[in-house]
């Protein structure tokens, strides 16, 4: 049977018609701002005091955009009769935005949590070479990193909250005896002061 004549626009039309009457949902960017989900790849951060330059973000890097030069410092002893130490000095820590791919294996295989996603993604350039952020401007995108969601009521403590908050209870048992020890300390020198300025006056008067 030949097809009617008209029929396909009329399934054009039919089509407008439905769309005309549905919601729209056109963002009106950049007057309005995005809603992003909070685990969005941006732009990664970096938290210089954290790394420790074990170079595997780098070395982990398919597309080996991460670029890290550092320098040994030696670090000297502790305590007396110590030995001397010698540690990574960070001097250079840049990505290069160009080529990254946004995998996010350097943030995952970081073991002291240097590296952190931003949900910021309006750093484009009008030159290709100023997409490599080098460390200060990876510092810069710390300060918009979103604070870690909220744990389960019912998860375990983290190993190094538990850490943490262990050292600390220890530092401060350590600080309230040592406190403690020198309140006691000075009492006796107290009670021990009007003896000793009571023996001149006996010795005069015999």
């Amino acid at each position: 049977m030949p097809p009617i004549p008209g029929s396909g626009l009329a399934k054009g039309l039919a089509v407008t018609l439905r769309t005309m009457t549905k919601k729209t949902v056109t963002e009106q960017y950049p007057d309005v701002q995005p809603e992003l989900p909070p685990r969005t790849r941006g732009v990664i951060g970096l938290f210089e005091e954290n790394c420790t330059v074990c170079m595997l973000c780098a070395r982990e890097c398919p597309d080996w955009c991460i670029y890290i030069d550092s320098h040994k410092e030696t670090v000297p002893a502790a305590t007396p009769g110590g030995r001397e130490r010698s540690r990574n000095v960070l001097d250079r820590f840049a990505i290069d935005f160009s080529l990254c791919m946004y995998c996010g294996i350097c943030i995952e295989v970081c073991p002291f949590d240097a590296l952190f996603w931003s949900p910021e993604f309006e750093y484009s350039e009008t030159d290709i070479r100023d997409l490599t952020h080098e460390r200060d401007k990876l510092r810069e995108w710390m300060w918009t990193v979103p604070a870690p969601p909220a744990l389960d009521p019912g998860a375990e403590e983290p190993k190094e909250l538990a850490a943490a908050r262990k050292t600390a209870d220890k530092l401060a048992a350590q600080r309230e005896a040592a406190e403690q020890e020198a309140a006691e300390q000075e009492a006796a020198e107290r009670e021990a002061a009007p003896r000793d300025s009571a023996r001149p006056e006996q010795e005069g008067r015999e």
